[in-house]
């Protein structure tokens, strides 16, 4: 028997592969489904199962693609109307995979389809609970997702399911069975996950708060507590993971269609395509196309594509670094950002050197920006990280507007003033000025380094750290 975690960090997403006796089952797999079939047929294995723990909202799952190109069986739980071929799965059923058995839990709360899978091993051993986004290391899925699939369901309503399938379904099990959640800290599912992947159960009954001894009420206040509207794409994902969607192979050729300078520029004009520019920040700040957003590749890209996109239909347009331009077509399908409608075929330098109009934002060390506050005390500094990071700690004086919601809270920047804008390392702070930019606000300045370098130069007044109780 063997079990292989395929964690995703830019989506903070698990996927896994369990392989006994020539039979595989894969369980919440990402779009790009290669990878798992090239991992079957180094075991020369088949894919029997393709096993889905919920309707996914934080990415498209490859269920489709990896049913149709392996013959495989899409299972879902309980309570699961899924719009194509698949197997809705009764509570307690067990599957069998080669000399071991997957028995699955019906565990609503996060959703109301939400399940666990048990696997048992050859002995008739439980060995290990993969959790979906029911219950996480540290953490339990947050209830406010499913809401509008279901008249007259609410938050609490779904945390009053999530607590009943806790206790009844899952702190029963035997502590030394594993936890394989789908999430770790950095996904949106939740709201205060560890940066570990797996954990012992026993271990998270004694350290899990929400699996600490409780009233129902009591969990549904605690686990309802801190919790942020969710990012636009999620519903979105939602339907196309119920519904079906294009191929990844169809989504990838779309992509791949390399542009001149001029016919790059041509296509923008005729479609009004998005441009997305996905190099480094301060490479994108020294120069750049003109109403170019950076969202950059070496980040949590997919996510704050998501976050800050509003048409998941939207056609989009890429500029790249060399070599990469297939890996950020994959990372935008992973979130259903299925029209990238080409690339500019030799990257920025190729628009530079046709003679092209461009355009660049200033950018200063926290040196300078010291340097400048003390001339200028009173200027204007804007904080553009969660809000649960700025209450935790923040530059005396400086305005909180989260790249979340940015999009919502736009108007609230005065074109008028100069900002001096911030994140945690600036990754995020990049993004907030070119978005503005390209809405012509022209008097934004991005701090390098962000606030890890604007505490730790010493020149700036920080408030006393607060712990945060949610990482949303």
């Amino acid at each position: 028997m063997q079990i292989e975690q395929i964690y995703t960090g830019c989506l903070a997403q698990g996927a896994y592969y369990i392989e006994s006796k020539g039979e595989a089952a894969v369980i919440d797999p990402l779009r790009e489904v290669q990878p798992y079939i090239t991992r079957a047929e180094k075991d020369h294995a088949k894919i029997k199962y393709v096993l889905e723990s919920h309707f996914h909202a934080d990415f498209v799952s490859g269920h489709l693609d990896l049913a149709n190109k392996t013959g495989a069986t899409i299972v879902y739980g309980p309570t699961a109307k899924p719009g194509f071929d698949a197997h809705v799965a009764a509570d307690g059923e067990v599957l069998r995979l080669g000399d071991i058995t997957i028995k699955v839990i019906h565990t609503p709360g996060h959703t109301m389809e939400s399940s666990c899978f048990l696997l048992t091993d050859e002995n008739g051993k439980d060995i290990a609970l993969f959790t979906g986004d029911t219950l996480f290391i540290g953490d339990v899925g947050r209830p406010d997702l499913a809401q509008k699939l279901v008249a007259d369901l609410t938050q609490d309503k779904l945390a009053a399911h999530l607590y009943d399938s806790l206790h009844n379904k899952i702190l029963p099990l035997a502590d030394d069975i594993i936890v394989y959640p789908a999430h770790g800290a950095g996904s949106a599912c939740g709201k205060n996950m560890s940066k570990e992947t797996t954990d012992t159960l026993g271990h998270q009954k004694a350290t899990n708060y929400a699996l600490k001894p409780m009233t129902k009420e009591e969990f549904i206040k605690k686990v309802t507590d801190g919790l942020l509207p969710p990012p636009g794409y999620f519903p979105a994902n939602v339907l196309m993971n119920i519904k079906g969607y294009e191929s990844i192979d169809t989504v990838l050729n779309r992509g791949r269609h390399a542009l001149s300078p001029d016919a790059f520029e041509a296509a923008a004009n005729e479609t009004g395509a998005l441009i997305l520019d996905t190099r480094d920040a301060q490479t994108f700040a020294r120069g750049f196309i003109p109403n170019s957003i950076n969202i950059g590749i070496d980040g949590n890209f997919a996510p704050w594509v998501g976050a800050l996109i509003p048409d998941i239909n939207q056609r989009i347009l890429l500029i790249t670094d060399k070599g990469r331009e297939e890996e950020v077509v994959t990372r935008l399908a992973r979130v259903g950002y299925d029209y990238t409608i080409g690339h500019l075929e030799g990257g920025f330098d190729s628009w530079k050197d046709a003679g092209k109009e461009t355009d660049t934002i200033q950018s200063v060390s926290v040196d300078e920006l010291a340097e400048r506050m003390n001339i200028n005390p009173h200027i204007n500094m804007l904080d553009v990280r969660k809000q649960s990071e700025h209450q935790s700690e923040h530059v005396i004086g400086a305005e909180n507007m989260a790249l979340d919601y940015i999009n919502e809270h736009i108007s609230d920047v005065d074109k008028n003033k100069t900002y001096y804008v911030h994140c945690a390392g600036g990754y995020r702070s990049m993004i907030f000025n070119s978005i503005l930019r390209a809405r012509g606000y022209n008097n934004l300045i991005d701090v390098k380094g962000g606030f890890k370098a604007i505490k730790e130069s010493g020149k700036f007044r920080i408030s006393d750290y607060v712990c945060p109780s949610t990482l949303l």
